[in-house]
């Protein structure tokens, strides 16, 4: 999936006594015995989800409860490495034109939504109509949404058109308008139909928090209150909801069956035993999952060492305690705790917003401007000081792991070099005309950066570090703070200059991350607003082509071009790890899907 994630938000507390404290700190955190009735899965996150419309969200807490309670056409096999699609809701793969413009889904039957009172009583099976209603709904303009660049770049045929009407006319969408592509052809195939060649079109059908199927009778039922009532067709409902604080899902009754397999040829060692012990058994392989918002490291990592979760992704601040070495520590060995770890399809990242008057442009002296900050900045001093190491240092935006990423690839940029940064902002005329220790714009003016982030401990080592090293080149920087959801609003209004945070992707491929500079993407995944016609073309070409040299020297080009004119400053790639308590089976982080909790066991 393709999500915004919020930038990590934990507390820096430093918890050596905490993680070395007895189990009788489980009674002082007042854990409960597990009930022997239900098995529930117990995860803590340090994100409030935000709701569970597809359409309206990216947080990474929303976007993973979506993914098991809507289910997209496809899929990704589990253990298959690299990604394999396979079907979900689907019979089979979709038949794909030669030409890449024309796709045919065909739904498998007896695929039923859970119950809810929109249903009036009775069992509602999943159809066709269901997929093609639920896309359209990202051309809705009465649905905010920054996920519409997806389809809109690829060219349906027709839904572009429609949705210009409905904004000249100031209305919803007009839902029951035929459009040439996008068509219901039975009650359990529906056709798409593409104006320009798209080869990997077909990867947004396994995204659930793109293409997961909404029933229309539940989304006109609760209207503004959706976000509240999700109803799928995956392996769990919503059963209870505090926001902020507790999610409970429960076993969907009306699941099909599904059981636990691959298609994988070539398993691990670990694979296979895991193939072993689960292979066959129907999914999902727990009663409730409860996820806890636990925003503090503290309480979050006492709720674990007591047994009060069953997950926790290690907060990257506990990871030289937790983890010394990149080993387990012995007295969490010792207690059954596993460890798994993972370099995340991920990339953290500043943006530069390139219409903002002290920052943007493509004049040569403003491109120079912000090749001076990306020099400047210290990203393995990020890695080291705030992060403790959990993570690769990126050369550009494109992640490892995907199509696209060329491993060869060293960028000058965020490795500190403040000599050079003050080089190039002497030769570009940005000097301390006034003697107040600043550098002022080559006209005179005054030049202020501006940071946005949230208002916690960790984003507050990381303003140091900006300072320190804006300082060291003589560049004034202000740190504005803000919630996560008022930082996305003001991102996607262009009101912002400056902000960090992590983009995932739930496609095998790196074609989502050179989307981020593509000009018609400004204001949804564009949050630096760059436009370049030289850019747009190179990315346009990339886009077109079948998998192969062509397309990679193409991407390649648009990378570069990216570089070059710096809309972004990318940081790193997260590390994550990880931890399970005694007991849980198959609970491992797949790099392009977010449904772990349907193979997850409790044994």
């Amino acid at each position: 999936m393709r999500e915004r994630l919020r930038p990590l938000c934990t507390r820096r507390a430093w918890l050596t006594w905490g993680l070395a404290a007895p189990l009788a700190t489980r009674a002082q955190v007042g854990a409960a015995p597990r009930p022997t009735a239900e098995r529930v899965l117990r995860v803590g996150t340090d994100i409030a989800e935000v709701g569970f419309d597809p359409v309206r969200v990216s947080d990474r807490s929303s976007v993973t409860i979506n993914a098991h309670i809507f289910e997209s056409p496809l899929t990704y096999d589990l253990l298959a490495r690299p990604a394999r699609l396979r079907p979900q809701t689907a019979a089979a793969l979709p038949e794909v034109s030669d030409d890449f413009t024309r796709f045919v889904f065909t739904l498998r039957e007896g695929t039923y939504f859970a119950d809810d009172p929109a249903f009036g009583g009775r069992p509602r099976e999943l159809v066709a109509a269901d997929y093609v209603y639920s896309l359209k709904r990202y051309f809705d303009p009465s649905n905010p949404t920054e996920h519409l660049f997806h389809f809109e770049n690829a060219g349906i045929l027709g839904l572009n058109e429609l949705r210009a009407r409905a904004l000249q006319a100031k209305a919803g969408l007009d839902y029951d308008a035929p459009v040439a592509g996008l068509r219901v052809l039975d009650r359990y195939r529906f056709e798409v139909r593409l104006a320009r060649p798209d080869p990997r079109f077909v990867q947004l059908f396994a995204v659930p928090g793109l293409t997961g199927a909404l029933a229309r009778e539940v989304v006109e039922r609760y209207g503004d209150e959706l976000p509240a009532h999700p109803v799928g067709t995956g392996p769990f409902m919503l059963q209870r909801w505090r926001r902020g604080s507790q999610v409970r899902l429960v076993r969907n009754p009306r699941f099909r069956e599904q059981v636990f397999d691959t298609l994988a040829t070539t398993l691990s060692e670990e694979d296979r035993a895991l193939l072993a012990r689960l292979q066959g058994r129907r999914l999902p392989l727990v009663d409730a999952v409860e996820m806890q918002v636990i925003l503090e490291e503290q309480p979050r990592w006492l709720a674990f060492y007591g047994q009060e979760l069953d997950v926790l992704e290690l907060p990257p601040t506990l990871a030289p305690a937790v983890m010394p070495g990149g080993r387990l520590a012995p007295h969490l060995a010792r207690r059954g705790v596993q460890a798994r770890s993972q370099l995340d399809a991920s990339v953290r990242h500043t943006f530069f917003n390139c219409e903002d008057a002290d920052l943007g442009g493509l004049s040569p002296e403003r491109v120079a401007l912000r090749r001076a900050i990306a020099l400047a900045y210290d990203n393995e001093a990020e890695l080291r000081s705030v992060f403790k190491g959990q993570g690769v240092a990126a050369q550009s935006m494109v992640v490892p792991g995907v199509v696209g990423y060329d491993p060869t690839l060293i960028s000058p940029h965020g490795r500190g070099d403040v000599a050079r940064a003050r080089a190039l902002l002497d030769l570009y005329g940005y000097h301390d005309r006034d003697g107040d220790g600043w550098r002022e714009h080559p006209s005179g003016q005054p030049l202020t950066l501006r940071m946005s982030g949230l208002n916690d401990s960790r984003q507050r080592a990381i303003n140091e570090l900006w300072l320190k090293q804006m300082k060291a080149v003589g560049l004034r920087i202000v740190f504005e703070s803000g919630q996560f959801g008022e930082l996305i609003k003001n991102s996607l209004a262009g009101r912002l200059q400056m902000w960090s945070y992590s983009w995932s992707t739930g496609q095998p491929d790196g074609d989502f991350f050179l989307a981020l500079a593509y000009g018609p993407n400004a204001g949804q995944a564009n949050d630096a607003r760059f436009v370049l016609p030289a850019y747009d073309q190179a990315y346009a070409r990339q886009r077109a082509l079948p998998d192969g040299a062509e397309r990679l020297a193409a991407m390649r080009e648009a990378n570069r071009l990216m570089l070059a004119y710096q809309p972004y400053l990318p940081h790193f790639h997260a590390l994550r790890v990880d931890l399970t308590q005694p007991g849980v089976v198959g609970y491992r982080r797949h790099p392009f899907t977010r449904d772990w909790w349907r193979f997850t066991a409790l044994d």
